[in-house]
């Protein structure tokens, strides 16, 4: 999604994103000027991305492949961090690359709606596969039990993005973090 995001931010916006710095809102600058873009016009920007601008987003390589493999040994659950008003565009979107796996849309820290998942869907073993590390540090505290996958899929991201002190593991390449996964689930 960022580097779709980065060119969309260019051609409409004026903004330049500076992917490989690692950081997110204190990489966006405007072309004119050169200033940071203020933090409370980050997630505006984001949601006007994800409401006009989804289509623009593809798969990282290996991605489908990878939760195809992983699909037929457990269940998959997207939760993601855009809003509840795009959840069906979302479910279109990933249907459109031939996935079909339950969606789950959320606003912030993702260890509580972790939790919640384990209550409804009680798995003997579960895997969190996440690039931000705030969200590894969320799912450490509310779900402790759960595995905990660090991937930067992106590559001109991933050097610039330390790994996650809350992560069990630190994978980039959906290839090797497929065979991590069903290592964690006893399934190798």
């Amino acid at each position: 999604m960022v580097a779709h995001f980065e060119d969309w931010l260019a051609e409409s916006e004026g903004i330049r994103f500076n992917l490989e710095s690692g950081k997110f809102a204190d990489g966006l600058t405007y072309h004119e000027g050169g200033h940071l873009v203020p933090e409370e016009e980050v997630w505006p920007l984001l949601e006007k991305f994800f409401r006009g601008e989804m289509h623009r987003q593809t798969l990282v390589p290996g991605a489908a492949e990878a939760l195809g493999a992983l699909g037929e040994q457990g269940d998959i659950v997207i939760l993601t961090n855009i809003g509840h008003e795009a959840h069906g565009f979302r479910v279109e979107q990933l249907k459109g690359f031939g996935l079909d796996h339950e969606v789950v849309t959320n606003r912030g820290g993702k260890g509580r709606p972790v939790m919640e998942l384990l209550r409804k869907h009680h798995p003997s073993r579960a895997v969190f596969v996440d690039d931000l590390s705030v969200q590894h540090r969320s799912v450490a505290k509310h779900a402790p039990g759960v595995k905990r996958l660090h991937m930067v899929a992106e590559p001109r991201l991933a050097p610039a993005v330390p790994p996650s002190r809350h992560a069990h593991a630190r994978i980039d390449d959906w290839g090797l973090a497929t065979q991590w996964i069903l290592d964690q689930w006893g399934k190798a």
